[in-house]
């Protein structure tokens, strides 16, 4: 009889012995009730280039299913805003310079564009509140209004500019204010390149999701290593809007191609065989208006579609992302990995509420029916 023997033999042990079989069976069960609740927990690791919208992805998250932001994060995100705002139209009379462009109001050529360039900003705990006075404010929005800027921003493609850039200096009145608070579609458009690894945890339908977001610069790549491991689903992410721009890092590297490189590379890591690919094309809304004006076959030739059309050209990019998946096909896996994908736009709430909801049913069925949590 088994627990007969079983107890005889403990009585045969020494008190020293007892002891460690004691402490292993703690440990035992310690490590079964880690599993079980690991087990109740869903790891999302959020991959991609740089300014994809990772880090939007997770405020959207804060919004839908935390806690939002309260007055501590608006004093914060006031001052990122702020800094946002010079750093593009620093940007932006840089690019001036560059493109020999001229400005169109003599006082921006004199007084205004000097102002912006002698903002240093290489300082992170510089004092933004009071470098971003109300004469800063005017010289930035005279720099805004003239012509020639308007000029060198329609031809942003050809340097490094935010996406959010005309949004604040749209809003640059409300945003001077001194009674200022971020909405948060402010905070949503917000630009802070992720540095490390950012969790998010929040629990839906009785499971907790540990959202994992790793900065996507290529110096922050090295870091994804240690975020590999229980992975239950990766979201890549790619900005759609970026087919005809460089990469900042290097300015011969196509920033798509870089994202379909990156995307062959993860999902062909051993790591996440078992873990579902979930692909977001993001920025459907910048997407949208530069395809009118810019054409994706001057980038990818093998387009042959409506310049300007721009559900064939998001579709045409998909199916991109759906060709490198065969890079898993091999003698041991004859059938591609399954990709799941969305079109977004990250900085559209519904819109984000309403896949993450698809992603999250699909998650949990997927996943969670082994451990009859479903």
């Amino acid at each position: 009889m088994p627990g007969v023997s079983e107890k005889v033999c403990c009585c045969l042990l020494s008190a020293e012995e007892r002891s460690q079989k004691e402490n292993s069976q703690a440990i035992d069960n310690k490590l079964k009730k880690q599993k079980m609740e690991m087990d109740k927990e869903l790891k999302l690791l959020l991959l991609g280039t740089g300014e994809s919208g990772k880090s939007t992805f997770i405020k959207q998250m804060r919004i839908i299913h935390g806690q939002g932001f309260d007055t501590t994060d608006q004093l914060m995100y006031r001052k990122i805003i702020k800094r946002n705002i010079l750093t593009s139209m620093k940007t932006l009379v840089s690019a001036m310079d560059m493109l020999f462009l001229p400005y169109k109001n003599e006082k921006n050529t004199c007084d205004n564009s000097k102002i912006i360039k002698n903002v240093n900003l290489e300082n992170r705990e510089a004092d933004i509140e009071s470098i971003f006075t109300p004469e800063m404010s005017n010289a930035i929005r005279e720099l805004w209004e003239d012509e020639g800027i308007q000029q060198c921003y329609d031809r942003r493609r050809e340097f490094q500019l935010t996406d959010s850039a005309k949004y604040f200096f749209d809003r640059l009145t409300v945003i001077s204010s001194s009674s200022y608070a971020p909405s948060e579609q402010d905070i949503l458009r917000s630009r802070v390149p992720t540095e490390g690894i950012h969790e998010y945890v929040f629990r839906l339908e009785h499971v907790d999701f540990r959202i994992i977001d790793v900065g996507g610069q290529r110096k922050e790549r090295r870091k994804w290593i240690h975020c590999f491991e229980h992975v239950t689903s990766i979201i890549f992410l790619s900005a759609l809007s970026e087919y005809d721009l460089v990469l900042q890092e290097s300015e011969t590297q196509n920033r798509m191609e870089e994202s379909l490189h990156l995307f062959r590379t993860i999902i062909c890591y051993p790591w996440f065989q078992r873990a579902s690919i979930i692909i977001f094309l993001n920025k459907t809304d910048v997407f949208t208006e530069k395809i009118q004006h810019s054409n994706i076959a001057n980038y990818f030739p093998s387009y042959t579609g409506d310049p300007q059309n721009a559900d064939e050209a998001m579709n045409f990019i998909l199916q991109m992302f759906r060709d490198a998946s065969l890079d898993t096909v091999s003698e041991q896996n004859p059938n591609p990995k399954p990709i799941y994908s969305h079109f977004t736009c990250a900085t559209d709430t519904q819109n984000i509420e309403f896949v993450f909801n698809s992603v999250r049913d699909h998650i949990l069925h997927t996943h969670l029916r082994e451990f009859n949590l479903v």
